[in-house]
């Protein structure tokens, strides 16, 4: 049995949905918070169990009978990402499942500026210790971030953010459908791999693809850090979470996120999407 963790959010749900086209609903389970919000996987035959976190028996309860977990990544900024993680991966281990596959992030390291990498990287310490088969998905920055750091460059004609740099955005519903193939293949990827977009753009370079698709001509605008903060934070957003986007830029200025990978192309046997679809789908919206 393959179990999901998180499976009511939209990496993970994405992720059962495309398991549901390969193996036979029996095999397949989902540990998640609220049962009633699967109760739609409960209704096609994959089995739901209660699973917290915060709960290691429930945890255990959950992985009953796994052969595999996919844990994906919890995305609380003021929980304690680690302890929660090694919940999971201790709960998986003493059910016995063979192994684990974890949803860390691209260039996960302790000194990036990027403050989930930090998280990412000792969770990815937490299962080289364990004992257990251990395969961590080092995903891409997900593409629909897009959508808050780039502004309404649409009705400005205007890309207002700090200096960045190249970053591959890779969408999230290719690497679901990457997991799900990974979950079910026959070849084992053992440590970190990596799935990204071919190609690592910069802001400048996503302003030129707008303007090509829209025939209009849009501006790149390079904003002072602090000026760019202080305008997220007066327009509403938490100020942790300002700051942890504008590490962002500080990390990819850095070149983190810069690399790229074949793998997810050649795991899904076609190209990857790029940010010039999420434009096009965004103008045709």
């Amino acid at each position: 049995m393959i179990v999901i963790t998180g499976a009511t959010g939209a990496l993970g749900g994405a992720t059962v949905e495309h398991l549901l086209e390969r193996i036979p609903a029996d095999r397949i389970g989902v540990s998640v918070r609220n049962v009633a919000k699967a109760q739609h996987f409960a209704d096609r035959g994959v089995r739901v169990r209660y699973g917290s976190y915060d709960d290691p028996a429930a945890l255990r309860d959950s992985f009953e009978g796994a052969d595999q977990v996919l844990l994906v990544s919890q995305n609380n900024p003021d929980s304690d990402g680690i302890r929660l993680h090694r919940n999971v991966i201790d709960a998986a281990t003493a059910a016995g499942a063979q192994r684990i596959l974890y949803t860390s992030h691209q260039n996960a390291r302790g000194e990036s500026p990027f403050a989930p990498a930090h998280e990412h990287a000792e969770t990815e310490a937490l299962l080289a210790k364990s004992g257990i088969a251990w395969t961590s998905l080092r995903n891409g920055f997900y593409a629909h971030s897009l959508d808050w750091l780039l502004g309404p460059w649409q009705q400005t004609g205007v890309i207002a953010a700090p200096a960045d740099g190249p970053v591959s955005w890779t969408d999230r519903a290719d690497v679901a459908e990457a997991a799900a193939i990974i979950l079910t293949g026959e070849r084992a990827f053992d440590g970190p791999v990596t799935l990204t977009t071919r190609d690592a753009v910069t802001f400048d370079d996503i302003a030129t693809a707008a303007t090509e698709l829209t025939g209009s001509d849009i501006t790149r605008v390079v904003v002072d850090d602090e000026q760019w903060l202080a305008d997220r934070i007066a327009t509403g957003t938490p100020e942790h979470m300002a700051h942890m986007l504008l590490a962002m830029f500080h990390a990819a200025r850095n070149g983190d996120f810069a690399d790229t990978d074949p793998l997810l192309g050649e795991l899904l046997g076609r190209e990857p999407h790029t940010v010039t679809d999420l434009l096009a789908d965004r103008i045709s919206a």
